[in-house]
């Protein structure tokens, strides 16, 4: 391996990789991050195309993202002081220029470069959800080492920029000792002189044929490949729309083993870090008599054996109000698992009153909901992802929720801030369209009723239009 190659392995393919830029609020300077120190403070440089080698790079897919910066913002002695925000690699010197600028002399422009590219915190809810899954996760497991540390072969490892103290840093140890995957990715790179191949993956192990630990690098894929047959099962459509939808497909198939023709009643879902299709054995799945408090039947452990997701009410959550929720067992974290908001199944609405549009009212908001008053919604989610705002009333006839974009207290309060996101919802949840909208293909990002890039507007000006009647 090239001495090169040795000294930077932390390169990213550029198609995955975003910088992370961040102001402090109060010297108002816009810098490149590059790490957390031991003691929880911020390590940064200038953003300048001389210092591009140390940025911090993470990877843009929106999952992984979320799971990266939640842990990054933990780990910062003082994230509030901060302001973040995420740019594709090749765009970070100039962004945060005009980052810069915006902060010293703001425009609207500059304002929506701001916006574009910030990354809030992460939400109560999220860091909540992620708490109960990892106490979960260990009181589940109760798994016994199947590795020792001087089984691995660090000194091949390190030749493709895996350093087993990088590792014990990340707090990653444990679990591969243990026999589970990283819960993060991060980038491998192999020389061959001739060809250098660079990936961003989990790492796990596995044991080989001579008792030694194996090293097993999975890959981050762009999306689960679901229109080949997998082991022999063909994916139906329900089947693509759960593991996309949950990352858990929700029942028990059989599989077949390529090798001796033997059907293996199993439960598949889909790795979260790299769209990697993962399968487990039925037999292996070990249910838990009791969940937070809640003891299951037996038609409920039957139920999760067969991959399907079972609504527990009265969880002892101890970091959430939210006292109900869908478990369901994932066969790449061999654990069950909760699953809030959009990722619920479709009947979570109907069975929990809390819930409407995939949303999960707080307490409050529910309380409010049963006194009858209207309540205004700022984080909804359309077809598409893009977020848009609304007002939520209990229509007491029927025992639904009604929605508007309009407050229906509007001649009261002289205010109705979410009409603008109408169109959106309308093009990105019913797919319907406009004359200003019927062009575009891509999702409309909040408050947009018209083409807006430039892309956009060259596509709507380029589009074919329908040919006029000739009178003969």
């Amino acid at each position: 391996m090239s001495e090169q190659t040795k000294e930077n392995p932390q390169q990213y393919p550029e198609q995955l990789s975003d910088v992370l830029l961040v102001m402090d609020k109060e010297k108002k300077k816009i810098q490149a991050v590059t790490g957390v120190d031991e003691n929880g403070n911020l390590k940064t440089v200038d953003a300048t195309k001389k210092n591009q080698s140390q940025f911090m790079r993470v990877d843009r897919a929106g999952d992984l993202f979320t799971n990266f910066f939640s842990n990054f913002w933990r780990q910062i002695k003082d994230p509030t002081h901060f302001s973040f925000f995420k740019v594709p690699e090749t765009d970070a010197v100039e962004t945060a220029k005009q980052i810069q600028k915006q902060v010293a002399s703001p425009t609207k422009e500059g304002e929506a470069v701001m916006a574009k590219h910030e990354v809030k915190e992460p939400n109560e809810q999220q860091q909540a959800a992620k708490k109960e899954e990892e106490t979960t996760k260990a009181t589940q497991e109760k798994s016994e080492y199947h590795f020792k540390v001087e089984d691995v072969d660090w000194k091949t490892l390190e030749q493709l920029g895996v350093k087993r103290e990088t590792l014990e840093k990340m707090g990653a140890m444990d679990n591969l000792l243990k026999g589970y995957k990283t819960n993060f990715v991060m980038p491998v790179s192999v020389n061959l002189d001739t060809v250098i191949l660079r990936s961003d993956a989990r790492l796990g192990l596995q044991s080989g044929a001579n008792g030694k630990a194996v090293f097993m690098m999975y890959g981050v894929r762009h999306e689960p490949n679901l229109k080949v047959p997998f082991f022999g099962h063909e994916f139906t459509k329900e089947d693509r729309e759960n593991l996309l939808k949950s990352g858990n497909m929700g029942r028990m198939v059989e599989l077949t083993n390529p090798k001796t023709g033997e059907k293996i009643p199993s439960i598949i879902s889909i790795d979260h870090l790299t769209n990697e299709i993962i399968a487990f054995r039925q037999d292996r799945i070990k249910v838990p008599d009791e969940i937070k408090g809640v003891k299951l039947t037996g038609d409920q452990k039957q139920d999760v054996k067969d991959g399907k997701a079972i609504y527990l009410e009265g969880l002892d959550f101890k970091n959430s109000t939210n006292k109900n929720a869908f478990v369901q067992f994932n066969a790449d974290k061999k654990y069950t698992e909760f699953l809030f908001g959009d990722k619920a199944p479709k009947q979570a609405q109907e069975n929990d009153p809390k819930m409407f549009r995939n949303k999960l009212f707080s307490d409050e908001q529910y309380k409010q909901l049963g006194e009858g008053k209207t309540i205004y919604v700022s984080d909804f989610k359309d077809g598409k992802g893009q977020p848009y705002k609304g007002y939520v009333t209990l229509n007491k006839e029927t025992g639904s929720y009604d929605f508007s974009f309009r407050n229906p207290n509007a001649l009261k309060n002289k205010v109705q801030p979410a009409e603008a996101h109408k169109t959106q919802v309308a093009v990105n949840s019913e797919g319907k369209t406009n004359e200003a909208t019927k062009n575009i293909q891509e999702p409309l990002k909040p408050k947009q009723q018209t083409p807006k890039s430039r892309s956009q507007q060259q596509n709507s000006l380029n589009a074919p239009t329908k040919p006029k009647g000739v009178r003969r």
